[in-house]
């Protein structure tokens, strides 16, 4: 006779051992926490590495000041990519293990309209005033400037040019940069601050002109490990990031990657 009971769990043994282990079937995964601005170009830079690694790359794009919070608050985040130093200096002040911090980017900032009705050109303090183009009723859409980079580099250049206080209470505040792009881009606004990238990978807006670098800070991307030099797939992916490969692909969205030159 037969014992069934023997032969099933043999056979149940050797199924066992046959099959491939949970960490063999599930690739790395990291998980990115990105300016809002980053958002096609990093897009891109992911698609690239995931081709030629074994690794998952969840992204999460949101205002610095919205990530960084997050990120304090416990959020797994195994990098963070920020529009100002500012949010990454902060997170370091919540105690947060900040590791293998470099800047990596930098941007411009971008009076654009989406309207025909506004002048081709018009550069930010070269004489006439951001107010003349707008209407009676009419908004400036921005970054948030109470936490927002974007709108933070605005308030420091529409103070340099002497319009902040006519044009602060006109602003139609977005919750990050691409909030505020848009609400031009759907004519919500008649023109809008942003950074040039953003300017770059809409179809729906134009540039007028470029605020003047020295009206604000060095619009400066940092990029840091957060409490993950022990993970292996989120320093490769820190260090590819800083790497000619994928710099080439930044600069095709419109960033300047010198300040990552060797």
């Amino acid at each position: 006779m037969l014992n069934f009971g023997v032969n099933n769990r043999l056979l149940a043994s050797v199924i066992l051992f046959s099959l491939p282990t949970a960490s063999a079937l599930a690739s790395d995964n990291v998980h990115v926490a990105a300016a809002a601005s980053l958002t096609d170009a990093l897009n891109d830079a992911i698609a690239v590495y995931e081709t030629h690694n074994d690794v998952d790359v969840t992204a999460i794009y949101a205002s610095s000041s919205t990530l960084a919070r997050q990120i304090a608050s416990g959020s797994p985040a195994q990098l963070f990519l920020s529009a100002n130093v500012t949010w990454m200096d902060w997170l370091e002040d919540q105690h947060i293990d900040v590791q293998q911090r470099r800047d990596l980017l930098q941007n411009r900032l971008a009076l654009v309209s989406a309207s025909d009705s506004v002048p081709m050109q018009f550069t930010p303090g070269e004489g006439i005033a951001i107010e003349t183009l707008l209407g009676e009723r009419d908004r400036l859409s921005v970054g948030d400037p109470d936490h927002v980079p974007a709108g933070i580099y605005t308030q420091q250049a529409l103070e340099t040019l002497g319009e902040w206080e006519a044009l602060a209470p006109r602003l139609a505040r977005g919750s990050d940069v691409r909030a505020a792009l848009a609400l031009v881009e759907r004519e919500e606004t008649p023109i809008g601050v942003v950074y040039q990238t953003d300017a770059f990978a809409s179809k729906a807006v134009r540039v007028l002109g470029l605020f003047p670098a020295a009206s604000h800070d060095p619009i400066t991307y940092p990029i840091a490990l957060i409490d993950a030099e022990q993970n292996a797939a989120a320093v490769a992916l820190r260090e590819w990031l800083a790497s000619e490969e994928a710099l080439a692909i930044f600069a095709e969205h419109g960033f300047d990657t010198s300040i990552s030159a060797p």
